[in-house]
């Protein structure tokens, strides 16, 4: 039955003879494949060649590739919901729940995308947004002052690490922006240029960028600042 701890059929593979199996270990390897190649590398004989096990044993814990491809999913949920807040104010606590679901989201792209074909993106972020109710609220924002400040923070995530997915999959730009920046077209500025013209530091920019936010969204109900000074 689904869930046994034994392997139908042991088999061998990259990891030598498998004699037991868990289920877990199955989501496990299943997930570590999708992370690395995408969905479309997630095959039933793939995944028993990882596993080093038979092909009947990868049905016998989680059934069949739609079923996999379903607790995958499941998981996947659960896993986001693991962010949780840190920090001595609601302003600081909001940035550290922002900059948790841009890591975890960053972690696992192509789980994501099976998260939202599904139809479970809003379940997904749910954690993540009470987490940020309960902040704003003790920041003293109510009713739809209080939305819109979690809304806000969670677009400003999702936001930017999709922008952050677009320029990593983008090829080499020519002319580039160390290329495109000099005095004239940063306005007579050149310390802008300087500027502009290095690669940006993601981490130091999304921080500032969610604090920067959180402080404006914040300073309607007199809450403390976000935990400045900004990063340099």
């Amino acid at each position: 039955m689904p869930g046994s701890t034994h392997a139908s059929g042991g088999g061998t593979g990259p990891r030598g003879p498998r004699t037991a199996l868990t289920r877990e270990e199955v989501l496990d390897a299943a997930a570590s494949l999708v992370k690395r190649h995408g969905p479309a590398a997630l095959t039933m004989r793939g995944l028993a060649a990882e596993l080093g096990t038979a092909v009947t044993s990868i049905y016998w814990h989680v059934g069949n590739r739609e079923a996999l491809l379903d607790a995958l999913v499941e998981r996947t949920v659960r896993e986001m919901g693991a962010v949780r807040p840190a920090g001595r104010t609601p302003a600081a606590r909001i940035v550290s729940v922002a900059r948790g679901l841009r890591r975890e989201l960053r972690e696992r792209p192509h789980l994501i995308a099976m998260v939202h074909e599904r139809g479970l993106t809003e379940r997904m972020f749910l954690p993540a947004q009470q987490a940020l109710v309960h902040e704003v609220h003790a920041a003293g924002l109510r009713g739809a002052k209080a939305a819109e400040a979690v809304r806000a923070v969670q677009y400003q995530v999702v936001g930017y690490v999709l922008v952050e997915r677009n320029r990593e999959r983008a090829p080499a730009q020519r002319p580039g922006e160390e290329e495109l920046w000099d005095a004239r077209s940063a306005e007579h500025d050149p310390a802008l240029a300087r500027a502009l013209a290095r690669p940006a530091d993601p981490e130091r920019l999304f921080v500032n960028s969610v604090r920067a936010l959180v402080d404006g969204l914040l300073t309607r109900a007199g809450g403390a600042v976000s935990g400045g000074p900004y990063p340099q």
